[in-house]
């Protein structure tokens, strides 16, 4: 399972503390969607809804889509 960037999202734009947060938290994510998900690819059931992760300094909106085997982050917010 991996991380991209939504369409409109650009890559490390940010203060450097803020992009290390949102990619420790992904890379965190990823590791628990992999072992929730087995199934990976051939997984058959609804896909979970987007959510919301709160790092220090800001948050990110992401989803995860286990056929695609795949975290996409949608937006990051710096406040």
């Amino acid at each position: 399972m991996g991380v991209r960037l939504g369409r409109g999202v650009r890559h490390r734009r940010g203060p450097p503390a803020f992009v290390a947060e949102v990619e420790k938290q992904a890379d965190e994510l990823v590791r628990a969607a992999a072992a929730f998900y087995l199934d990976g690819a051939s997984y058959q059931e609804a896909g979970p809804k987007g959510n919301v992760a709160h790092v220090p300094g800001g948050f990110f909106l992401y989803l995860i889509v286990p056929r695609h085997e795949c975290l996409y982050i949608h937006q990051a917010t710096y406040l």
